[in-house]
């Protein structure tokens, strides 16, 4: 139905016919006349009231308002509702609604200026003013003529007023459905990453476009759902590393704990061996000593030996020259025995001149030739033997030499020997010192490696607790879904020969014996 069809049915239905809008017509001049006083009392009205007023920013608001309404009524007293008055109630009603002027204030200034013009109607009749009006009824006429007249530009203005507000209602509604479509898009959208990604789907995103309201919904959810696959993406890396790196510590630990109780068996064996070593040291220095006391005695012995030797080397020249004395007395004898053989050959020649008176000087002299002759053979003999004697004695005597050089030469041999034997017992003692020093540093040395053994294996017990904490994160990382790249990693790690046992069996191949 078209808006004059409403018109003509609105104004039907209160019987405003021509009958009533000749006579509003014939108030017209009146109302013209009346209508800026009745206007003036019902915007002091508006003034008066801080609920109206504040709709009005100024005066010069109010004296526009004013003028436009003067105008609107003037045209409502000529009776002619057509397009331009239909337009003009719409535009009044349109202002109403812009600036919040709700029905029931201009409803009341609708009461008011329809008060002033029906007075003044009543009060010009009375005087005579209305040259037509030949009875009551006609006044009558005219006041139901304004009445309705009244109710319907109000009708119209609220119904404007309405319209708008009904207008922005499904405007409204239409924008609330729009946007709460919209958001059950979104929500849904949303909806369904969160459930993908609760379901530790890390890669899921909002799919589809959503309004533009939600799209920095959207990018931060994206950008956080990337965020947190970067962020879990790091700790799977991380993870793996942790599980490498604690692979690494425990096949380290362990191998560090069973060489550890390898050397601290090795340690304890070489203690013992040092300590044995430190013993049979000791006992060299012990003999060093012993060897250096007797070799000392060897060489007083030596030396002793030497000045015997000597004191036998000159006994041995002495009897050198008593041979050499006793040869001068040989030949001595020998000359005497041939003195004495020529002597008794001589008496032997005079006793043989004598005669019988001489033989028995000759026989004496015959015993005594005989006498010289043995002397001088015993003479010879003893020669020859001192010769012998003196010979065996000079080579005595140099073999007397050679034995005092060979004995000094012993002797300084001796001394030399006992100086290394002395070298020897001081070097001895002072690696039996240095060999108790390293006794001792070994004896730490072990009770350390003891240590470091239970550290280790203090250790190894961590690693492993590491290791099983990092399988449980990794666990707990493997059950988000970060992309094709993060994927079968773990069970390609699982699947995998633990390097400890690698490293045990090296170490135990390293410990066996023969090694």
């Amino acid at each position: 139905m078209s808006a004059q069809n409403q018109l003509d049915q609105r104004m039907s239905f209160m019987r405003f016919d021509h009958k009533d809008r000749a006579a509003l017509r014939a108030a017209k001049p009146l109302i013209d006349a009346e209508i800026n006083g009745a206007l003036d009392a019902f915007y002091s009205q508006v003034r008066a009231f801080p609920e109206t007023r504040k709709m009005f920013s100024n005066e010069a608001h109010i004296g526009n308002a004013q003028t436009r309404q003067s105008s609107h009524w003037r045209r409502l007293a000529t009776a002619e509702y057509g397009a331009d008055y239909q337009q003009d109630v719409a535009r009044i009603g349109k202002a109403h609604a812009v600036i919040g002027l709700e029905p029931r204030w201009y409803i009341g200034g609708y009461a008011l200026v329809a008060e002033k013009l029906i007075r003044a109607m009543v009060e010009k009749r009375a005087k005579g003013l209305f040259a037509s009006a030949k009875n009551d009824a006609e006044l009558a006429d005219g006041l139901v003529a304004l009445n309705k007249a009244v109710f319907l530009d109000m009708d119209l203005a609220i119904s404007t007023y309405l319209e708008l507000l009904q207008d922005d209602r499904d405007q409204l509604e239409a924008e609330r459905a729009a946007a709460e479509q919209r958001q059950a898009e979104a929500v849904r959208a949303i909806g369904d990453a969160l459930s993908r990604l609760a379901a530790g789907d890390l890669s899921a995103r909002v799919d589809g476009a959503l309004s533009p309201e939600f799209n920095s919904l959207k990018s931060d959810f994206d950008q956080a759902a990337a965020a947190l696959a970067e962020a879990m993406g790091a700790v799977d890396r991380a993870t793996r590393g942790i599980r490498s790196g604690a692979d690494d510590i425990a096949s380290a630990a362990d191998d560090l704990a069973l060489r550890s109780e390898q050397q601290a068996a090795t340690l304890e064996q070489t203690a013992a061996a040092v300590e044995q070593l430190t013993s049979t040291v000791a006992k060299t220095a012990q003999s060093a000593r012993e060897v250096s006391s007797r070799v000392g005695e060897a060489a007083t012995e030596a030396q002793r030996s030497g000045v015997v030797v000597t004191r036998a080397a000159e006994a041995m020249t002495q009897i050198e020259g008593s041979s050499n004395q006793v040869n001068h007395i040989l030949g001595v004898i020998d000359e005497i025995a041939f003195q004495t053989n020529l002597l008794a050959l001589n008496a032997g020649v005079e006793a043989a001149r004598a005669g019988d008176a001489g033989k028995g000087f000759a026989v004496v002299a015959q015993e005594v030739r005989a006498l010289a002759q043995r002397s001088a053979e015993a003479a010879k003999e003893i020669k020859s033997l001192i010769s012998d004697s003196s010979r065996q004695v000079s080579e005595g005597v140099e073999l007397v030499r050679q034995t005092g050089d060979a004995l000094r030469g012993i002797v300084d041999k001796v001394g030399a020997i006992d100086g290394l034997v002395n070298e020897i017992a001081a070097s001895a003692n002072e690696q039996a010192s240095a060999l108790n020093e390293v006794n001792s540093a070994v004896g730490q040395l072990d009770q350390v490696t003891q240590r470091n053994t239970a550290l280790a294996q203090r250790s190894n017990d961590a690693t492993r607790a590491l290791r099983a904490e990092a399988a449980d994160l990794a666990n707990h990382v493997g059950g988000f879904r970060l992309g094709a790249s993060s994927q079968a990693q773990p069970a390609r790690y699982a699947e995998q020969e633990h390097p400890v046992h690698a490293a045990r069996a090296k170490v135990a191949a390293f410990a066996r014996p023969g090694r």
